[in-house]
């Protein structure tokens, strides 16, 4: 099922892991074994959650590394969507009998 419009995983992250446990980014960064401006990028939606930071995440906040890219995935389709007029594509036919 398609979500309409959903939020970045790094709002997720910001508001579902670190504001409940009032994390500071500096020392949820520190946790994951990540850089400040790397966790900053992320919350920011400069950056999408790779395969390596779903694993963190899952072993620092629950869930598992598949929700969190199932999250990303779900973003960056829906993106793209809105710009599939823009994508032109031949499609292509099986050859003739």
């Amino acid at each position: 099922m398609t979500m309409f419009n959903p939020p970045h995983p790094g709002e997720i992250v910001r508001e579902e892991c670190l504001a409940p446990l009032s994390l500071t980014v500096t020392a949820a960064a520190g946790a994951l074994g990540v850089s400040r401006k790397a966790l900053s990028e992320l919350l920011n939606g400069h950056a999408g959650i790779s395969p390596e930071m779903a694993i963190r995440l899952a072993k620092a906040f629950g869930s598992s590394p598949q929700t969190w890219l199932s999250l990303q995935m779900q973003y960056d389709l829906w993106q793209a969507e809105q710009r599939a007029d823009s994508i032109h594509v031949e499609r292509v036919q099986p050859p003739a009998a």
